[in-house]
């Protein structure tokens, strides 16, 4: 398991934890604005809105605040004016890290960024310097109770890059231009997914042995997390379980 499905694991046992926390849902209802802002209000006709509006729904955020997300970006309301930004720079030992962000100030989203890597020993970095070491691919997520020999067939038949199993679920692969027809193509053939989400995914990965450089990348990963401007986070580690147990411990 690479050390990029440990940190999403760790980030979706932390999601778990913190589904109610206002700046949880204040993320999602980011991303419903700018969805609806760019493609409009029709979830329909607007991909990109229909699957915000899933994971939103995933998480517990209320119809309701969905509804005056949707609103607000559609022009209804007094939408705030988001602009969607990438950071890249280094982690302790080496270590690639890719931010994605929505803010309505970029300088204040910078800032903190900066001081956030500045913190726990990185450093933050010019755009591209990182972000060359990812590769963007969709990734539908699918539990274990679906037919994974029928969804292997299907996904293949719709040109997806891969089907693994990981993490007591079913991932399928697609590129980013690929993703929509994907998506769509296995819920006509009648499969229903967990998630369906783009993300960013290392060419390569670096061995972090040294227990106290494996807790400062987690704590600067967990605090970018953490900030209301920061939708994702990426980075190219491998860490062992021995020393991820011993630092959750």
């Amino acid at each position: 398991m690479s050390g990029h499905s440990k940190w999403s694991t760790i980030k979706h046992k932390k999601a778990k934890v913190d589904s109610q926390r206002a700046v949880v849902f204040q993320k999602y209802s980011r991303e419903l604005i700018v969805s609806a802002r760019l493609g409009g209000p029709d979830p329909a006709g607007n991909f990109r809105l229909r699957t915000a509006i899933e994971k939103a729904k995933a998480a517990g955020l209320p119809n309701d605040n969905i509804k005056r997300a949707i609103e607000k970006g559609a022009g209804a309301g007094a939408a705030d004016n988001y602009e969607e930004l990438i950071y890249e720079g280094y982690a302790p030992g080496g270590v690639a890290v890719v931010v994605e962000a929505m803010t309505d100030n970029r300088n204040r989203t910078a800032g903190d960024i900066r001081s956030f890597f500045t913190k726990f020993n990185g450093s933050l970095g010019a755009t591209g310097c990182v972000g060359w070491m990812f590769d963007q691919r969709g990734v539908i997520r699918f539990d274990e109770t679906v037919d994974f020999e029928k969804l292997f067939e299907e996904a293949i038949g719709l040109d997806a890059l891969d089907i693994v199993e990981e993490d007591g679920e079913y991932k399928v692969l697609t590129t980013v231009e690929n993703f929509q027809n994907v998506v769509e193509g296995l819920e006509k053939a009648g499969f229903k997914s967990v998630t369906a989400e783009f993300t960013r995914i290392p060419q390569n990965t670096i061995e972090v042995t040294d227990e106290n450089t494996a807790g400062q990348i987690l704590k600067l990963l967990e605090r970018l997390e953490e900030h209301d401007d920061v939708q994702n986070v990426y980075a190219n580690f491998d860490i062992s379980d021995e020393i991820l147990q011993k630092l959750e411990g």
